[in-house]
């Protein structure tokens, strides 16, 4: 009853996580249409740089324990990749909308499981290779080569994707000797010196109501990596990772609601097939994991 319980919670703090972001990005997309892209990031990172110090001084050995890393270039590329994939994301959020973003950028599961080999050694069996390969049938369904609007930006959320893929995976690898609270400082302070040079020079006045949406925007992120993590802690990841996918009928109903964009059947159609293939590649390393709990 405990293990149920927990599962369950863990499930609730995951939908409220896929809800939080989902407003988030209808924040951005609303600040990034009059506000420069490198300036919001600049000061969501310098917000998030901020807590990650506080973090790391009421944490276990304090600011020496924080910066003491064993892979220091690949804190530094992964806060590289984060910031890169921010920007991009938000770009396309005013260029192409959020649904369409989110359509593509649901593959991101998919490209990781494809990535785990050469960047993990892990192995990727020929059931997960062929989820893979159904999955981004989805994403070519989704994008839909054959049409007449298709533009160079179609194709940005699927960066976003792989650099967000190469993220987690490159997060993943240096928590073999590295602590959550390590990566979570070098994240904060990288990301704010590597993004801080571009603030400054996109640097424009902001009106009053455009810096309230930026302080909302921060709250957001803050308050959904709480969740995030909250969520983690009730359950195993595997347990509650298929409930991401909620995040784009939320991120739908905003971009719907408040933006007035549009669904397509081929975003449907192939989100459906996304989400599924995805799912497939989810429960496959679940089933490894059992037959190899000691991997």
């Amino acid at each position: 009853m405990s293990e149920t319980s927990d599962i369950r919670r863990g499930m609730f703090y995951m939908i409220a996580t896929c809800a939080v972001f989902a407003i988030q990005d209808g924040v951005s997309r609303h600040a990034a249409e009059t506000v420069s892209v490198y300036m919001i990031v600049m000061l969501r990172f310098w917000f998030f740089a901020l807590l990650a110090g506080m973090w790391a001084a009421r944490s276990n050995g304090g600011f020496r324990a924080a910066v003491r890393t064993a892979f220091p270039l690949l804190q530094a590329l992964r806060a590289l990749l984060l910031i890169s994939e921010i920007c991009l994301i938000m770009f396309s959020f005013v260029r192409i909308g959020l649904i369409a973003t989110h359509a593509v950028f649901i593959c991101y599961p998919l490209i990781i499981a494809a990535l785990s080999m050469p960047f993990l050694g892990e192995t990727v069996g020929w059931r997960r290779w062929l989820a893979i390969v159904v999955g981004f049938v989805g994403v070519m369904v989704i994008i839909n080569p054959g049409s007449a609007i298709l533009t160079p930006w179609t194709l940005v959320p699927l960066a976003c994707a792989t650099l967000f893929a190469s993220y987690s995976l490159l997060t993943r690898y240096v928590a073999r000797k590295d602590s959550a609270n390590v990566s979570f400082f070098w994240t904060g302070f990288c990301g704010a010196v590597i993004i801080t040079p571009l603030g400054l020079l996109h640097w424009q006045p902001i009106a009053l109501a455009d810096a309230g949406w930026i302080a909302v925007l921060c709250l957001l992120a803050i308050t959904g990596n709480w969740l995030l993590i909250k969520a983690y802690e009730a359950a195993d990841a595997s347990s509650i990772q298929p409930f991401s996918y909620l995040q784009f009928p939320f991120v739908s109903a905003v971009g719907l609601l408040v933006f007035g964009e549009t669904l397509g059947v081929n975003v449907l159609v192939g989100v459906a097939i996304v989400a599924g293939a995805g799912l497939f590649t989810l429960w496959r390393e679940r089933v490894r994991a059992k037959a190899n709990p000691a991997s």
